[in-house]
């Protein structure tokens, strides 16, 4: 999937190679500290902003989407377990 702006899509698959390997080769292995890739996190998480922002999109719309569409899941898996 690529990433939110064209510029990220390459720090995305480099992120997701490195939490991948991270999470295989220490998470899995009991080892939690997840400081290995947040170098790189950092560098698409900026490169991420810098996108929204271009493209006018405001955090608090999509957190207010997700708020907003969350009651109306919930009815469905319940309207869904009634039948």
């Amino acid at each position: 999937m690529n990433s939110l702006g064209g510029d990220c899509t390459e720090l995305k698959k480099q992120y997701d190679a490195c939490f991948n390997s991270w999470f295989t080769e220490h998470f899995l292995k009991g080892r939690h500290n997840d400081s290995l890739c947040a170098p790189i996190f950092k560098v698409y998480q900026d490169c991420v902003k810098r996108a929204m922002r271009e493209q006018n999109i405001e955090l608090r719309d999509i957190e207010s989407e997700i708020t907003t569409s969350e009651p109306q899941q919930e009815q469905q898996k319940h309207d869904h377990t009634k039948s």
